[in-house]
């Protein structure tokens, strides 16, 4: 009978949520052994089927019986009562139940009850479920400690003792997040008050004489917003003056002592462990800075010196400990400054640049679980809530509040954020706070990352009250919450900018025009009122097409203002959909495709060059739905659409136009494409080089039949890409560099070949540069033979003669860079054939002939640098720019090419490949001569990208180079670091091209 009994309770203990049930009846028995011994025959087992209840509503009931197991045994083992203990834990439920729910939720509970076993009396309280303690309530407690024998570990005993009792409040009370956060922050600021004490009653001890100060601790962060964790770093500044008609210099030396002994008082590791590391990190100039300062100079530090985080971190500044009235003069002083942070310059870039930062530290892998930092975490909710504070509060004191919650309900009520989304917000800010309560609890160690291991996510679900599907239900609850946070984020900014202006229907109280106006300008609007009336444009009415722009808007705004010009975004976004609002497709793209939205957002605030190009065709924006779209397409497709659109015109101006407009879709595509981060930029060189073979080779079939009228066309013809067109790396702002070359047909004069090539040539030419709503085409025909006294045209037998009879090598080097893509294929080949010798020579080149192209290149150096151009910011002729590489590589090819056939391409990174696989090269020499090209490279792309004009040096123009900047890739607020690493990687390369090229 014995052995089924056990079976029996096995089954019943594994139903009541014991996952080791076996090891569950064991411990029972051991509790019903401890009680027989204590009391024997007096009462009932402990091990009732109350407490057996109990525990399995705990968050973990093996973990609860455990802790519950060794309180008893230290109970007994200490000869303290545990008759009394059995007693009250049978008859008392809400004793019973507020013990189990603490041991089931924190292990360190459990070993601090199984040290500290008589603290069992403080969660029997009758008192406690209705206890509000005041921080001066909570301050006498602690207080106690300072007459104890051993001060600091009775601060520590004393400090875990009421923490005890706020966890049961809140684990068994339903004590809200807000007031448990509260209390914890009084707790702490409590043991401050009380560690000072007793750093005071030591130092004074040891130095008797040394001068007296008056000392101030201001709590920071969490504990100044009275938000505190569990278990958290305390964030301090220190304030100290001398006693009045003492000197500075003695008193800020025992204030100094006094601070650096409480921190250690706090953060030592004794006997009975810590309490939390004080950090005062957040003073004038952080670790660097002196410990303690006196009044004057924290506000001469904070008027001349500091940053925006640092009136940011002001914000929750609240006297705490020692002098009270120091402490309060210190809070009130600052908060004079906090509230014109947002006026100060740079304001909007520090706090874009603040939380890019936070984000940035956070490891890629632990950013899915953070609670606090990563997206959709607890940062994002105190970040929006801080900004709006700081936008708002200098000119509303109804929204300073330093507590984020009671600062959401400030901005609410008073219409900064929307009723509904405030609601949200803050039961999601509730939840996640909850969440990391629980998590902390378990040990009672500082961690905000949410635990991966069933076992813990079950515990944590259970605590939070999800009892029937712990792991799945807690996960959807926190993964809702935070993509009702991460939803919320941005729009939180934006949503009542419309109200302020759309005449919205509804109860919300709107922003005033002033206060709309302010905060775009903290988000980087630089013409809000421009913005404003844009905004309204696009959202006032109660058309279905102002309902989607209403939907829309909040998103787009925040995008804008994430991207290089804010302003210009936003014109280009109304111009855009006043030309295409009545379109069906357009708002149901940006309003279902979300990534299309948000590429059109940054694309219409990049920069000039692709909001140009979409303007004159506004339909272009379709093929932003799909990143597939922005592939680059092929040279075959392209040919065939272009010809035939060429084909369909009987009007060659006609035709040219219509060849002129689908090479502009296809720039927009790349243009899209490329600041969407989707093209390398040696991609991007390739797509505009295939784009302007099609435009030309089509458009040569337009100029041929416009000159032979009908007639047999007298000779073959084609098209030598030059320079940086033939090396296949043409940027948005080149030229065609071009040779033209023709075979009269058999039975044709020269003269008359020779006559209808220049005509087609002069036609060609004419017809690509005719002004028009699409770009024009500049056709660059001066590196032919004599240049610009020279021939336009001339025969492949002219070509062969003049090479043979006066090719001079700088000519030679030229024709590194020739590739015939256009026109007739055959002739491409021969031509091909021809220049091989000539760029490939025999043997390679003379050490007289690299004496030559080394003068050439100095004489270059010293005179074709524009005047006034930064040598060390001149993309191609500066210093380590790309004259500098290409040059190199070029010397290279002539010297090794004749035997080395992977070196006979016209593309410079690619013969760099090349030159590393045969040893020419050494690979860090190579890959620092890459990188300075692509950046260069990038740089001038940037440029004609923002300004939709080239340039070949980078922008003096602060907001120019800032949107150069971005675009290459660097954040907001990065400008110098851009700048900085240009110089840097020029400066390598320019080493490199020393001994490469010059041989020192």
């Amino acid at each position: 009978m014995a052995e089924v009994r056990r079976v029996s309770g096995a089954g019943r203990l594994a139903r009541a949520g014991f996952a080791d049930s076996a090891r569950a009846g064991r411990m029972l028995d051991e509790l019903d052994a401890l009680d027989a011994l204590s009391a024997p025959g007096e009462y009932g087992p402990m091990a009732s089927d109350q407490l057996i209840a109990s525990l399995s509503e705990s968050a973990d009931p093996d973990l609860a019986l455990t802790g519950l197991l060794g309180m008893a045994e230290s109970l007994h083992a200490n000869d303290f009562d545990l008759a009394a203990f059995a007693r009250t834990l049978d008859m008392d439920a809400d004793f019973r139940r507020r013990l189990t729910y603490v041991l089931g939720a924190s292990e360190a509970f459990g070993r601090h009850l199984s040290v500290h076993p008589r603290h069992w009396y403080d969660l029997a309280d009758p008192a406690l479920a209705a206890a509000r303690p005041t921080p001066d309530d909570v301050a006498a407690c602690l207080a106690t400690a300072v007459d104890a024998e051993n001060p600091v570990d009775a601060l520590r005993i004393e400090y875990r003792r009421l923490l005890l009792r706020l966890a049961a409040r809140d684990l068994a009370e339903g004590l809200l997040v807000d007031e448990t956060a509260a209390v914890l922050a009084d707790l702490a600021g409590g043991a401050l008050e009380t560690a000072l004490r007793i750093a005071r009653n030591d130092f004074f001890a040891a130095h008797p004489k040394a001068a007296d100060c008056r000392l101030a601790i201001v709590a920071m962060g969490k504990c100044g917003g009275r938000e505190l964790n569990y278990v958290s770093d305390v964030d301090v500044l220190f304030v100290a003056e001398p006693l009045e008609g003492e000197p500075e210099a003695p008193a800020l030396k025992t204030a100094t002592s006094l601070a650096s002994a409480t921190m250690r008082i706090c953060s030592a590791h004794t006997a009975e462990g810590t309490l939390w590391p004080v950090d005062a990190a957040l003073r004038p100039e952080g670790k660097a800075g002196p410990l303690v300062r006196t009044l004057d100079s924290h506000l001469a530090y904070y008027q001349r010196w500091a940053k925006t985080w640092e009136f940011q971190a002001l914000l929750k500044a609240r006297a705490v400990a020692g002098d009270a009235e120091l402490g309060q003069e210190y809070a009130d002083k600052t908060r004079e400054l906090v509230w014109s942070a947002a006026d100060r310059e740079g304001f909007v870039g520090d706090v874009q640049a603040m939380r890019r930062r936070v984000v940035d530290h956070i490891p890629a892998a632990d950013a899915d679980r953070q609670l606090k930092l990563g997206p959709g975490g607890l940062r994002d909710v105190e970040f929006a809530v801080q900004l709006l504070q700081l936008v708002h509060g200098r000119s509303d004191e109804s929204v300073r509040s330093g507590t984020t919650l009671i600062a959401l309900e400030q901005l609410t009520g008073s219409g900064y954020v929307g009723r509904t989304d405030g609601a949200v917000l803050a039961d999601a800010y509730r939840f996640l706070r909850s969440m990391e309560h629980r998590i902390q609890l378990y040990r009672l160690r500082r961690t905000h990352q949410v635990p991966d291991d069933d076992d813990d996510l079950r515990r944590l679900g259970r605590s939070l009250g999800f009892t029937k599907n712990p792991i799945d239900d807690l996960t959807a609850a926190w993964k809702k919450h935070g993509l009702e946070v991460r939803r919320l984020h941005e729009k939180l900014f934006y949503r009542p900018l419309l109200a302020a202006v759309a005449r919205i229907p509804g109860e919300e109280v709107r922003l005033t025009p002033e206060a709309a106006k302010q905060r775009l300008t903290a988000l980087g609007y630089a013409d809000p009122a421009s913005a404003l009336r844009h905004i309204e444009a696009l959202s006032e009415g109660v058309s279905r097409r102002s309902s989607i722009q209403r939907a829309l808007l909040p998103a787009m705004l925040g995008w804008f203002a994430e991207s290089p010009d804010a302003d210009a975004g936003l014109l280009a976004f109304r111009t855009i959909s006043d030309s295409l609002g009545s379109t069906p497709w357009y708002l149901r793209q940006l309003r279902d495709e979300g990534a299309s939205a948000e590429r059109l957002a940054h694309l219409l605030a990049s920069g000039r060059y692709a909001v140009d190009l979409l303007q004159r065709a506004p339909e272009a924006t379709a093929m932003l739905a799909d990143e597939r779209e922005l592939a680059p397409r092929p040279l075959e497709s392209l040919l065939s659409e272009m010809s035939a659109a060429g084909r369909r015109q009987d009007d060659p101006v006609a035709a040219v136009a219509a060849i002129r407009g689908a090479r502009r879709r296809e720039l927009f595509r790349i243009a899209a494409s490329d600041l969407s981060e989707l093209l390398e930029v040696e991609a991007v060189g390739e797509a505009l080089t295939t784009v302007s073979v099609a435009t030309l080779t089509t458009a040569l079939e337009v100029a041929r039949r416009t000159v032979a009228k009908g007639e047999p066309e007298p000779t073959r013809m084609s098209i030598v890409a030059m320079g940086r067109f033939g090396g296949h790396e043409l940027s948005y702002g080149s030229d065609a560099d071009v040779m033209f070359v023709h075979d009269p047909v058999p039975g044709a004069s020269e003269k008359a070949a020779t006559d209808f090539a220049t005509q087609v040539a002069t036609e060609l030419r004419r017809l690509l540069a005719l002004p028009g709503a699409d770009p024009a085409v500049a056709i660059d025909a001066d590196l032919r033979p004599e240049g610009r006294q020279g021939p336009l045209v001339r025969t492949l037998a002219s070509y062969a003669s003049y090479y043979a009879r006066w090719s001079a090598v700088w000519e030679a080097q030229a024709l590194l860079r020739a590739d015939p893509l256009c026109g007739d294929a055959d002739l491409c080949a021969s031509f091909r054939e021809l220049i091989d010798p000539l760029r490939y020579p025999e043997g390679g080149i003379s050490d007289r002939d690299v004496m030559e192209i080394r003068r050439i290149k100095a004489r270059v150096d010293a005179e074709r640098l524009p005047r006034g151009a930064d040598p060390a910011t001149h993309t191609k002729l500066g210093r380590g720019g790309l004259a500098d590489i290409e040059w190199t590589v070029q010397l290279l090819q002539m010297r090794y090419a004749h035997r080395i056939a992977d070196l006979r391409t016209t593309r410079t990174l690619g013969t760099l490949r090349a030159a590393v696989d045969v040893g020419l090269v050494e690979p860090p020499d190579a890959d620092i001569l890459s990188r300075a090209w692509e950046m260069a490279t990038r740089i001038r792309n940037a440029i004609m990208l923002v300004r939709a004009r080239p340039s070949d040096s980078l922008p003096r123009d602060p907001r120019d180079l800032a949107a150069v900047a971005q675009i290459c890739g660097y954040n907001p607020g990065k400008t110098s670091q851009f700048s900085d690493d240009y110089r840097r990687r020029t400066r390598q390369a320019r080493n490199v091209v020393d001994r490469l090229f010059w041989g020192d």
